[in-house]
C-alpha cells in the first residue's frame, strides 16, 4: 500500500490530511477491532494473489457467482421437496403446485420459482451427517467439516475465490450483502478468510451490526414483510469535509495510510487494516462502485418484483453488483434482529412463530425468498447475465420430516434441498431423489463438499490444487467432495 501512495510533504497539506484522517467515518479503535474479527476486510488488488489465477478471463464458465446463504436451515418438506402423499405430520397443511418442469411439484410456497423452474437445477439429496448449526454453517460457507475449535479457522468458498482471483473493476473479491448474520448465542461472525487472513473475509455491506445478538429484543409476533433496509456502505460516505473533487486531488487520507502501511510491517493485526483503508479510499474515487450500490436508480416495477422486503432488496443488490463486475457476491438472510431466527422452526414458546405451515407463507420467510430468487433469476436473464453468473441457493440442513408437538420442525442434516441455475449449469433438472417422509436420500447424496467443488468447478478452480496459508503452508484448495457431474453443463 505504502508503495502505491506517494507521501505528502511536512506542510500545511499533511496537516489538514491528519485532520481529514481525524473526521474520517470509522475511529481508529472500530477499525482495529474490525480487523481483529475479519468483518467488513476488504481485500486489496493482488494482495497475496497467485499469478497462475489472476486471469481477467476466467478458465471456467462462470464469471461471477451469487451465493443465496439461509441461515437456520430452510424446510425442504415445504419448499422444494413436498410430500403430498405423506401424513399430515410430515406434509402439514399445504399443497403440492405444479411447475414448468414435467412431473415436477413444488410447494405451494415456491409459485415463482415454480415458473422458472426450467432454469434451475434442483438436487433434493443434499445431505451430512450434523445437526448442530454452528458446524453444519461452517461447513457450507467453507466446504469443510470442522469441530468446534476449527469454527473460524477454514476460509469461506468466498475467501478462497477472492484469494486466488483478486478484486475486479474496483470492488472487492468477496463481498457479502449484507453480512450481518451472527448465529448464536453468543453471537459468531462465521464470514472469515480462516487461514488465508483477515484480509480476505468478505467486504461486509452492512459492516458491523449495531446489536451482533440476533436475540436481544422484543419481536412483534407478525412483523411486516415489507420494511426498507439501507444497504449502502459506510465506506461510501464521504469524510467530513470532503467531497470527490477535494479527496482526489488532495487524496487527503495519504499521510495516515502510509503510517498504516508503516505499522503493518511490524503489527500482523494491521494488515486486515490497510486492506480495509484502502478499499475504502479506492470506493470512495469510484463512481462505478458508488453507482454499483444505489438502487434509487432501479425502476419501481423492479424493485416491487423483487419484493419490498430484506431478501427482496439483497437480492436486488447482488444482481446490480455483479453487473458492475463483482466476482462472489453471498446474499445472507435468517438470523435477523427484527424476526429472530426465521428458519430454525422448532416453535419453542420463545419464538412466537405460528404452525410451520403458517409460518412459512409469510412474505418475510419461504414465500418471501421465492419471490426475491425468482426475481433474481428472471432479471440476470434479461440482462443477459445469467449464462454467465452461477447462482446457488444453500442453507445448513432440512428440517425433520415429522412435525414436532409445538407444529414445528427441527435439525435434519440427513436430508434438504438447494440448488444452481445460471452458468456452467445443466438447467431444468431435479438431481437425487429422497425417500417417501423426505427424511433420507434414495439417491446418491451430496454434501456441502459436492457443493462447494461444483463452485470451483464452474469458476475453473482446480480442487486438488494447492494454495498458501497466511503461514506460507501449502493447502488444499478443498480437503473432500468432488463436483456433482449431474449439475455441470
Amino acid at each position: 500500500m505504502g508503495n502505491m501512495l506517494q507521501p505528502a510533504g511536512k506542510d500545511s497539506h499533511e496537516l489538514e490530511s491528519r485532520e481529514s484522517i481525524e473526521r474520517f467515518a470509522w475511529p481508529r479503535r472500530d477499525v482495529l477491532q474490525a480487523g481483529a474479527l475479519g468483518v467488513s476486510a476488504s481485500v486489496l488488488a493482488g494482495l497475496g494473489l497467485d499469478s497462475t489465477f489472476a486471469q481477467e478471463d476466467l478458465p471456467g464458465r462462470a464469471k461471477s457467482v451469487i451465493y443465496l446463504w439461509i441461515g437456520g436451515g430452510m424446510t425442504h418438506i415445504d419448499s422444494f421437496d413436498p410430500k403430498p402423499e405423506a401424513p399430515e405430520e410430515v406434509r402439514g397443511e399445504l399443497t403440492a403446485i405444479k411447475t414448468r418442469l414435467p412431473g415436477v411439484q413444488f410447494c405451494e410456497t415456491l409459485p415463482g420459482l415454480a415458473e422458472v423452474a426450467d432454469r434451475l437445477a434442483v438436487v433434493r439429496s443434499f445431505s451430512h451427517d450434523s445437526n448442530d448449526h454452528l458446524l453444519s454453517q461452517v461447513y457450507t460457507l467453507s466446504g469443510r467439516k470442522v469441530n468446534r475449535n476449527q469454527l473460524f479457522s477454514e476460509p469461506n468458498i468466498g475467501a478462497v475465490v477472492s484469494h486466488l482471483y483478486g478484486s475486479r473493476n474496483g470492488l472487492p473479491g468477496y463481498i457479502a450483502v449484507p453480512g450481518i448474520t451472527r448465529p448464536g448465542p453468543p453471537p459468531h461472525n462465521l464470514f472469515v478468510g480462516g487461514w488465508l487472513g483477515n484480509q480476505y473475509a468478505p467486504f461486509c455491506v452492512g459492516g458491523r451490526p449495531p446489536q451482533p445478538d440476533f436475540t436481544v429484543g422484543k419481536k412483534l409476533d407478525n412483523p411486516p414483510a415489507e420494511m426498507s433496509e439501507d444497504l449502502s456502505p459506510r465506506e461510501l460516505v464521504y469524510p467530513g469535509g470532503l467531497d470527490r473533487g477535494r479527496l482526489s486531488r488532495r487524496v487527503g487520507l495519504l499521510a495516515g495510510l502510509n503510517r498504516l502501511a508503516r505499522a503493518a510491517e511490524t503489527d500482523r493485526r494491521l494488515v486486515t487494516i490497510e486492506g480495509h483503508y484502502g478499499n475504502a479510499l479506492n470506493m470512495l474515487l469510484s463512481p462505478k462502485v458508488r453507482q454499483a450500490f444505489d438502487l434509487s436508480s432501479e425502476s419501481v416495477g423492479l424493485r416491487d418484483d423483487y419484493g419490498r422486503t430484506k431478501i427482496g432488496g439483497r437480492c436486488l443488490q447482488a444482481r446490480r453488483l455483479v453487473e458492475a463486475g463483482a466476482r462472489f457476491v453471498m446474499v445472507d438472510y435468517g438470523y435477523d434482529p427484527d424476526y429472530g431466527n426465521l428458519f430454525d422452526i422448532h416453535n419453542a414458546a420463545s419464538q412466537n412463530f405460528p404452525h410451520v405451515s403458517k409460518m412459512v407463507k409469510r412474505g418475510y420467510n419461504v414465500a418471501g425468498v421465492d419471490r426475491a430468487f425468482a426475481a433474481l433469476i428472471r432479471d440476470l436473464e434479461t440482462r443477459g447475465l445469467l449464462h454467465e453468473t452461477m447462482v446457488v441457493f444453500l442453507t445448513e440442513f432440512g428440517r425433520t420430516p415429522k412435525i414436532n408437538k409445538n407444529g414445528g420442525r427441527d435439525h435434519w442434516g440427513a436430508c434438504g434441498s438447494i440448488f444452481f441455475a445460471g452458468a456452467g449449469i445443466e438447467s431444468g433438472q431435479v438431481v437425487g431423489r429422497s425417500d417417501k417422509q423426505a427424511a433420507y436420500p434414495t439417491t446418491r447424496p451430496y454434501s456441502p463438499a459436492d457443493i462447494a467443488a461444483t463452485i470451483y468447478r464452474s469458476l475453473g478452480i482446480d480442487i486438488d490444487a494447492r494454495i498458501r496459508d497466511r503461514e506460507n503452508r501449502p493447502v488444499a484448495v478443498l480437503d473432500h467432495g468432488r463436483p456433482i457431474a449431474a449439475v455441470l453443463a
